[in-house]
């Protein structure tokens, strides 16, 4: 399933364990659909500067630096100075994945919220979009946004999974939003959530290793199965797969700041 549209793979883990072996095959399966650019995500200090060492030997990469609320109660007291030093680096174009997640509750949730706040902060200091990742947890999420500085934000709710009340709320404070392959899954049921986002707000991700799209559910995710997410929003949108595509490699190209 090839197309010649320029996707870009907004977030991925390329850093993870389970792309140690064969992560060569994997980019250039990668370029062959047609993705010209993937950001692979930090989640913590370690992840974030391996993040960093996989885009300086691939030029199809770039990085995103941050902690993860699963990380939070993890994290050393100068890990977000050291995420801001990292930022530094001309393959890092954004800060995240960071917010709240009170589905695992991996974390203590105070300490999700205070680590969040000090993330967003530092990205509003550094002039560096956001990469948001917000389960179970929107109210406290967005508080902890308004509580970091005013509306307009830069940056992505990744991997959404709220309601068409929540839509508004990220809208309204600037964000983007991007859909996984979930949202090809034969359970899926917000396909009104997925319409109410204006396409020029949209980006496309896999989340890769995790969320494969159908038909190849099942299977370790990778940016080659991006098409197929990218196909079923078009289809939902009812526009034509390049126009979609097309879009959302401006909204990436503007937001990472690639123009």
């Amino acid at each position: 399933m090839q197309e010649s549209c320029p996707y870009i793979d907004t977030h991925i883990h390329l850093n993870l364990d389970v792309f140690e072996n064969d992560l060569d095959t994997v980019i250039k399966r990668a370029r062959g659909a047609g993705v010209d650019r993937m950001i692979t995500i930090g989640t913590d200090l370690q992840s974030s500067r391996a993040s960093v060492l996989i885009a300086e030997r691939y030029p199809e990469v770039w990085a995103a630096v941050g902690i993860h609320p699963h990380e939070s109660a993890c994290a050393d007291q100068n890990d977000p100075d050291e995420i801001a030093l990292l930022t530094r680096h001309p393959r890092v174009v954004a800060i995240g994945e960071i917010g709240l997640d009170y589905y695992y509750d991996h974390s203590p949730r105070d300490i999700q919220q205070s680590l969040f706040q000090v993330q967003m902060k530092m990205a509003r200091q550094l002039h560096m979009p956001v990469i948001i990742h917000a389960r179970e947890a929107m109210d406290d999420a967005i508080e902890a946004i308004d509580a970091s500085g005013p509306s307009p934000w830069k940056g992505v709710f990744h991997c959404f999974s709220g309601t068409l009340e929540d839509v508004s709320k990220v809208l309204k404070r600037g964000f983007h939003l991007s859909f996984t392959g979930v949202v090809t899954f034969k359970n899926f049921k917000q396909a009104d959530t997925v319409k109410a986002v204006p396409i020029r707000r949209l980006l496309l991700e896999t989340d890769a290793p995790f969320m494969t799209p159908v038909p190849h559910r099942g299977k370790r995710n990778e940016p080659v199965y991006l098409p197929y997410t990218a196909q079923w929003i078009a289809d939902t949108y009812e526009i034509p797969l390049e126009t979609l595509v097309n879009t959302c490699t401006q909204n990436a190209l503007s937001l990472f700041r690639w123009e």
